[in-house]
């Protein structure tokens, strides 16, 4: 059975997502921090930490950005394979970013040419990233991808031979590499498998989970609580300060590989690690 949804629904669907990620933490997050400030053995971390959870009380009081850079807006769509569109589903999309953008007063910061710069003044084009699935809903994903901490992110066609270790050892020197850019507490996303280009978006792809929620095989649920183990032994810190709070979490996901190719990747999330969503 076909179920049609309007270029309005979707616009409007985006638009509320690209204010409500900017303006409000997770939940998740916020009982993250609250747990960490407890756990914290520097007084300066402990009160950065603080500082950061005022922070984002103050943005859901007053309706404004967690932070200033609102990041490069970040779409992965679910479609239902019983869904029809009625017009352009990326033109709604855009549409949805360019109202979300302008109506929640969030800073617009993507260039209409990587080189020759030149804003387009309305944070378009989204990044979208689509699958299909059974049924007859769409599941929308708006993910504000902030640039600091994005810069910290690197891909890694690694040697088979390297092995799970390799593996470990690159995403703790990534995160020991990228010091305070990222404005930790940071979430680690890591991707394993696929192929140059997928193994990125895997990467991207783990940061929308909830903090806490491990992978579902239990051996890759193992080494990201060994991964938070060693980052937070690292003594970064909140804000690049000193402390044990380095990352809240780390989340991996994998997909099959070439036997001649061991791809890995690592995409860093600041401590607002924005990301909401709505099923349609």
């Amino acid at each position: 059975m076909r179920r049609d949804i309007s270029h309005e629904k979707i616009k409007d669907t985006v638009a509320r997502l690209c204010i409500d990620a900017n303006y409000f933490l997770g939940n998740d997050m916020i009982q993250a921090f609250k747990s960490y400030i407890e756990n914290e053995e520097s007084d300066t971390g402990r009160d950065i930490l603080k500082q950061l959870l005022r922070n984002a009380e103050i943005a859901e009081k007053e309706q404004v950005p967690l932070c200033q850079d609102c990041g490069f807006a970040v779409v992965f769509l679910e479609i239902g394979t019983g869904v029809c569109f009625e017009g352009n589903i990326i033109e709604a999309i855009n549409d949805g970013v360019r109202k979300g953008y302008t109506e929640g007063y969030l800073r617009k910061s993507i260039l209409s040419d990587p080189v020759k710069g030149k804003n387009t003044n309305d944070n378009t084009p989204a990044i979208i990233h689509t699958t299909f699935v059974p049924g007859d809903k769409i599941k929308i994903t708006v993910a504000p991808k902030g640039g600091g901490s994005e810069n910290m992110s690197e891909v890694k066609m690694m040697k088979p031979a390297d092995g799970i270790e390799g593996v470990k050892d690159f995403v703790v020197d990534r995160v020991l590499r990228s010091s305070s850019n990222p404005c930790p507490p940071t979430v680690v996303g890591v991707g394993i498998g696929g192929t140059f280009e997928y193994v990125a978006f895997l990467a991207k792809k783990a940061l929308l989970r909830n903090i806490g929620e491990r992978n579902t095989d239990p051996f890759y649920a193992d080494i990201e609580r060994e991964l938070l183990q060693r980052i937070n032994n690292l003594g970064i810190g909140p804000m690049g300060l000193g402390g044990r709070t380095t990352s809240l979490d780390v989340f991996i996901e994998t997909h099959p590989r070439h036997i001649a190719s061991f791809p890995v990747a690592v995409n860093i999330n600041c401590h607002v690690a924005r990301h909401k969503t709505a099923i349609i």
